[in-house]
């Protein structure tokens, strides 16, 4: 794969596009208000042990405008999915493949849609990473992806897109099943992510410190567990140990946290209501889960605290 084309200018892509680019993949950024930017001042991306600034980098406003490619990566919010059917069939040439970096459950399907799912895959983000500022993002964990395909198990095309990653020196990992590894993911996204919003903008490590407040996270977990085990996927206890234990120490801003103190839609379907919502059709009781998520809309409507602008 030669081109490669993100679809958005925020945290993800600048991290995985900058660092791509920098190791000489032709990459092109669509971006709306961050484009000029990006134009004027470049990408500049800090990370651990390393930083660097892209002084020229190639944006286009306008999809059509960015030419044939190879592999469109979607970094996106899933609170922006109604524009995709504007904006992906622009970018679609006979062999180009899609990968989904959203979060949650559905938005492989949303993506599928519009591209056929003979071409989409998605992609779990495991990393530490938020934007500072237009073209600017400072990752603190780095961490790694796991990729899946869509419609099947993984083939020659998965591991392509895996190495394309490996250029810039990101750790990727693929997944037998997209399913299994999006239910993983919530494992973390559900609590940390939920609870960071409703205790008002609180770290993720804070959220560990209260006994409460870490006994909510655990039953929210095992909520998940039962309903992805209805759902053909099972999650070990130990994974879930492991979510906990290595959050003790993560004074992370979870993305939904800051997307709410910046008065912006919050993932809250993707994350929190499709996974409630296939729980109740699968007949698994989930009463943190659904709790969680009557709370998070509360403070959704409550909106930002005031002093924060």
């Amino acid at each position: 794969m030669k081109r490669v084309l993100f679809l958005g200018s925020g945290a993800l892509a600048l991290y995985y596009g900058g660092r791509m680019a920098r190791a000489g993949v032709d990459v092109v950024f669509w971006a709306r208000s961050d484009a000029g930017a990006l134009r004027q001042k470049g990408l500049r991306l800090v990370y651990p042990g390393d930083a660097f600034h892209l002084s020229a980098v190639n944006v286009v406003e306008r999809v059509e405008d960015a030419g044939a490619v190879d592999l469109v990566v979607i970094a996106l919010k899933a609170t922006a999915n109604a524009d995709l059917p504007r904006l992906l069939p622009a970018a679609l040439g006979q062999d180009t493949v899609v990968l989904n970096l959203q979060n949650g459950l559905g938005v492989d399907e949303a993506v599928a849609d519009i591209a056929g799912a003979e071409r989409t895959l998605g992609a779990l983000c495991f990393v530490g990473v938020n934007r500072v500022a237009p073209g600017e993002a400072v990752c603190a964990h780095e961490g790694y992806i796991v990729l899946g395909e869509f419609s099947g198990a993984p083939t020659a095309r998965t591991e392509a897109v895996a190495e394309i990653f490996r250029r810039g020196g990101t750790k990727v990992r693929i997944a037998p099943s997209l399913l299994s590894a999006r239910w993983h993911k919530l494992i973390w996204n559900v609590p940390f992510n939920g609870l960071s919003v409703v205790e008002r903008g609180m770290l993720s490590d804070e959220i560990l410190r209260d006994a409460g407040r870490e006994a909510r996270v655990r039953a929210l977990m095992r909520e998940l567990q039962t309903a992805a085990a209805a759902e053909g996927v099972e999650i070990a206890d130990a994974f879930i140990e492991d979510n906990v234990e290595r959050t003790r120490s993560m004074a992370y801003k979870p993305s939904t946290m800051l997307d709410w103190l910046a008065g912006r839609p919050l993932e809250l379907e993707p994350i929190w209501g499709e996974p409630l919502r296939r729980a109740r059709r699968l007949g698994v009781a989930t009463p943190e889960l659904a709790r969680l998520y009557a709370e998070i809309q509360a403070r959704a409507a409550e909106g930002p605290p005031l002093s924060v602008s």
